[in-house]
């Protein structure tokens, strides 16, 4: 069984989807329906545009979006999942590719979501660490200890969790984890607490959105960030789609979830390798690949 997975933010790179548009007329047509919906010309940002510019979260999430659902689109008779799913921003990705959630209606949210993203970093100053080397539950013990917000945001793989928070409390959390034989406790360059109790006010303004936008049934099962189990009910992924903003990345048990029901390979659609990497820490008896077009 084929499970397809998509990245979150940090897979851009500058040139991004430039090779699509240039072999696929119905990727050109979507990305130049990208830039209508956006109200800016999204595609000069993604293939023109410097890192620095890439970086923004309002053009980040909706270029990782694009990159991926385009390259699922544009697969056509290729691309045929048994089961999706994607890590944070990826899961809206999931969505479009699996039916739930129209290109258009799917974009929409993206921009949105990225939107409330921004404005609840800019309200609070706020960071996440990765940490390296410890088990799952020492890292939650420490931040359940810590004084302020600090939470278990992103399970990547065995030995790799994300935490976000407060500035004082991750760096406070980083030593002690350091005490306690991490590896590594590393302070991340991102705009802030993503996937912790910081994000309510984006989550609250999501919502919204959601709770507004035609959510259709699957033709195939998501395993959601927020169940980490196999969801087909369009009620219960606007639900979990809501509470994935607050809420942790429980990827490694998606991951874990997906093999259990049968998954035998894992293609990742969309920049990047990042998913690829986890798989093989997670379970390297798991062909994992990268779905390319054209080549």
């Amino acid at each position: 069984m084929k499970a397809y997975v998509f990245p979150g933010q940090g897979a851009q790179f500058t040139g991004m989807g430039l090779d699509l548009y240039e072999k696929s007329s119905l990727a050109q047509e979507l990305f130049e329906k990208a830039n209508s919906i956006l109200g800016f010309s999204i595609t000069d940002v993604m293939f023109e545009g410097s890192a620095e510019e890439l970086k923004q979260t309002k053009v980040t999430q909706p270029a990782i979006f694009l990159h991926s659902v385009i390259l699922a689109k544009v697969l056509g008779e290729e691309f045929k999942p048994d089961m999706v799913a994607g890590h944070s921003l990826g899961e809206l990705s999931a969505l479009v590719a699996n039916g739930v959630l129209s290109f258009e209606d799917g974009l929409t949210l993206v921009s949105k979501r990225a939107l409330a993203m921004q404005q609840a970093c800019e309200a609070q100053e706020s960071t996440m660490a990765a940490v390296l080397g410890l088990e799952d539950a020492v890292v939650e013990e420490v931040c359940e200890s810590i004084d302020g917000v600090v939470v278990a945001a992103n399970y990547n793989c065995p030995g790799q969790l994300v935490i976000s928070g407060e500035i004082e409390a991750i760096n406070k959390a980083c030593d002690v984890l350091k005490g306690k034989g991490a590896k590594r406790a590393l302070v991340l360059p991102v705009g802030g607490a993503f996937h912790s109790p910081l994000m309510e006010p984006a989550r609250e303004e999501l919502a919204k959105a959601i709770e507004e936008t035609t959510f259709n049934t699957p033709t195939c099962p998501v395993y959601q960030n927020v169940a980490a189990k196999a969801i087909t009910d369009p009620n219960e992924i606007k639900e979990n789609l809501i509470a994935q903003l607050t809420a942790p990345v429980k990827w490694t048990q998606c991951v874990q979830a997906m093999i259990a029901d049968g998954a035998t390979e894992v293609i990742e659609v969309g920049p990047g390798k990042v998913l690829q990497g986890l798989m093989r820490k997670i379970d390297r008896s798991i062909a994992a690949s990268g779905a390319s077009f054209g080549e």
